[in-house]
Order: C-alpha cells, then structure tokens, then sequence
C-alpha cells in the first residue's frame, strides 16, 4: 500500500512559516521595547518631578508601574515564542495540538500515506526494530537468521515510513510556534490594556 509522500516538493515544508511566526514576536517585542523606553524617557520623569504632594505622586507612580508591569508582560511572554520548543511524536497528544490532531484525523489516507492511521502506526516499525535489536545479541543461534530478515523487514519499512513522520514532526513543530504565537497575541493585548489604564492615571495624576 503507498500513498503520496508530503513531503513533496511541490509543497512548503510546514517549517517555512517558522521563521514568520517569529519575526512577527520580534516585532512586537521590539514595539513594547520602544513603548518601554519612551516611557523611561525624560518626559515622564520631568512631569513627575512637577508632583508636589504625596497623594499625587502616588498615583503618578502607580500608574507608571503599572505601564511598565504591562510592558514587561508583553514582551515575557511573546519572547516564548523565539524559545525553539521540543518537538516528539508524544508533543502530539498535547492539548495545544488539538486542532491539528483533528486535521489527522479527518484525512489520516494522506498524512499517514496508507501506512498507518495515526503516529502510533508509524513508529510500530521502529518499535520492531528496537525489539530485534536488543534480542539479537542473547538469542539462540537458529533464531538469530528469523531475527535478522524481520529487522532487515522493519528497517524497510521504517525507511517507507519516515518521511511521513518527518513531516508530521515539522508540522507539529510549525503548529506549536503558531499556537504559541496566538497566546502571546492575547497577552499582549492584556497588556497593552494595562499600558493604557497606567499610561491614563499618570498623566490625570502628574496634569494641573
């Protein structure tokens, strides 16, 4: 049984879209650097200085250390999605996978190739392999020749099967950074939430 493998060239390898995922945390990591900085500039600490009782610097300076709480929030958690991830065939069970999980699913006669209908399938003959290997060296004589025509069987199929799993690998990878990607999204709308109710009580608090 054969199948089409993936990893045709007449397809984007699923890394391809890595490296955009990334440039698109870097930029908004460099963003929330600039807001940071303008912030620690001169002109909030000249209008904080104008401050001349205590109950209004204390809103002056509750409001800044809430802009740049917001600040460094945004750019912790967007920086995980620069931080290459482990990528493994168990990386696919887990919950942030779901939606590609499903995509599997739905069409397992291409993503499998025919071979197998989940991940599990894919790696039996390596599983196989592993066996015969560690039998080999302690079994008998006449089971020794039995022992090396299944390896050299499983090592084929290993063969037939791994740019299947190669490609389920670097999609997942892919899949992992876009997801990772998305959740910093959220947080630095958060915030960037929390820049702006700063950035609001530090001008109302340091403005006469």
């Amino acid at each position: 049984m054969t199948g089409e493998s993936p990893t045709s060239d007449a397809l984007p390898s699923p890394l391809d879209s890595v490296a955009d995922s990334r440039a698109a945390a870097r930029w908004i990591i460099s963003s929330a650097g600039a807001v940071g900085a303008l912030l620690l500039g001169g002109g909030p600490l000249i209008a904080a200085v104008k401050v001349t009782d205590w109950v209004h610097a204390l809103w002056a300076g509750g409001g800044l250390l809430v802009t740049l709480v917001g600040v460094a929030w945004a750019i912790w958690r967007t920086s995980e999605v620069l931080v290459p991830p482990m990528t493994t065939p168990a990386s696919l069970a887990g919950p942030e996978l779901r939606g590609l999980r499903e995509r599997l699913a739905a069409e397992s006669w291409y993503h499998y190739g025919g071979y197998a209908v989940d991940v599990d399938g894919l790696l039996r003959h390596r599983r196989i392999a592993a066996e015969i290997t560690g039998r080999l060296p302690t079994a008998p004589p006449q089971e020794r020749v039995a022992l090396r025509e299944g390896l050299a069987t499983a090592r084929r199929n290993i063969a037939r099967t791994d740019p299947y799993l190669r490609w389920l690998l670097a999609t997942a990878h892919a899949w992992q950074v876009r997801e990772a990607l998305r959740r910093a999204r959220r947080q630095t709308f958060l915030a960037a939430v929390l820049v702006v109710v700063g950035a609001v009580v530090f001008v109302a608090a340091t403005t006469r």
